[in-house]
């Protein structure tokens, strides 16, 4: 799989663009700034219905107008498929799939990519919320439809965390809740199935984190992955374990058992990563887990994924530039972003696209490459 067209039209500092995109290595060269990143972003949006960057959609519709369109031509052997967003400033976003008409949840069938980026860091030192969105979304990734389950667990948690702070504004006690009672029944249902899925993907990850450990890091050292969880895996006791913890919810106002307060622990030699791990150790420890996911991906029936390093070999020593280049060479197609042409090793020597405040200004390496700058013809009609 790769991605041979991606058209925007009103997405960040893209008034309008057309770039094509051949499979092998594309260099996207640029200062900061200049909207190199905004074009692997789209991208992700596109594989994942969401930015990796911000968390409200506004963000990615440029200033004074109301939507932005993103359009994708997907190849996969003989086949290409189009899927198209429109992302709302405010209210909900939409996606078609060959024309017609798809949920933004059923978004990772069509398109799998393997982002690496400086905020990779945070998995290791950062807090539990991170590492649970990174399970979580290599999840979806294999698994389209799990992206219905976490949303409707999401939304459990918040009416229910809703519930427990009305009832303890209120006073009200343990024993007149039976509106609790049905979001209990719901939390354990979807609950369990979340962390079932993340147990699952944690022991395939374990092995592929260790192997790719040692090739970015070019040492022996031990790295072990493990889901830390305090919710029982079985109904009647995770049901159990909720009851018990009613009063200490109500006087807290917080939903204190469930998926949304696991972590992942990551030992290095035995001893967490994060709180003893150098930072070279860390940086390697972060690759491995971005390079275990693409290999995973790699593994199931779809192929390989679309790996984007965006900004990366800046923030990475000589030796880790050269094994990480090494390691991703041999996917499909391997986008990076990247302020010099000397911050990207030989290995990963291809077409270069340079940008500069959202237009292509050069482009070698391909005669059918281009990018429409704002003058240029409008885009196709808008997704709906």
């Amino acid at each position: 799989m790769h991605v041979s067209r991606l058209e925007l039209k009103d997405f960040r500092n893209y008034e309008r663009a057309v770039v094509e995109l051949e499979p092998g290595v594309t260099l996207l060269i640029g200062r900061n700034g200049q909207g190199k990143t905004n074009l692997v972003e789209a991208l992700v949006v596109v594989a994942t219905g969401s930015s990796h960057r911000v968390s409200h959609d506004a963000a990615l519709v440029r200033a004074g107008v109301e939507q932005a369109f993103v359009r994708t031509s997907l190849t996969n052997g003989e086949r290409t498929i189009g899927v198209d967003l429109q992302i709302q400033a405010k209210g909900s976003n939409k996606a078609q799939a060959s024309g017609h008409p798809v949920r933004m949840s059923e978004l990772p069938r069509y398109l799998r990519t393997v982002l690496f980026s400086p905020e990779d860091l945070a998995l290791v030192r950062g807090d539990p919320g991170g590492r649970r969105k990174m399970l979580d979304q290599l999840i979806v990734q294999r698994s389209p439809r799990m992206g219905s389950v976490m949303s409707d667990l999401e939304r459990v948690l918040r009416q229910r965390s809703s519930l427990l702070k009305s009832a303890r504004a209120t006073r009200m006690r343990p024993d007149d809740l039976t509106t609790l009672d049905v979001w209990d029944e719901r939390l354990v249902a979807l609950g369990l199935e979340v962390e079932r899925a993340r147990a699952s993907l944690v022991a395939e990850l374990q092995p592929h984190v260790a192997e790719a450990y040692r090739t970015v890091a070019g040492d022996e050292h031990v790295t072990e992955i493990r889901l830390v969880s305090e919710v029982p895996d079985d109904e009647v006791a995770y049901a159990e374990a909720l009851r018990a913890k009613r009063r200490e919810e109500l006087d807290r106002g917080v939903s204190l058992l469930g998926p949304h307060r696991d972590d992942l622990d990551l030992d290095l030699g035995g001893l967490l990563a994060r709180h003893y791990a150098s930072h070279g150790e860390s940086w390697s420890y972060a690759l491995a887990l971005r390079l275990a996911a693409a290999e995973l991906i790699r593994h199931d029936a779809a192929g390989d994924p679309v790996v984007i390093l965006d900004d990366v070999f800046a923030e990475l020593d000589a030796g880790r530039r050269e094994r990480l280049a090494t390691a991703v060479s041999s996917f499909e197609q391997v986008l990076i972003t990247a302020a010099v042409d000397d911050d990207v090793p030989d290995v990963l020597a291809g077409r270069r696209i340079r940008i500069a405040a959202g237009v292509v200004v050069e482009d070698s390496g391909s005669t059918t490459a281009a990018v429409v700058p704002a003058a240029a013809e409008p885009a196709s009609e808008e997704a709906s």
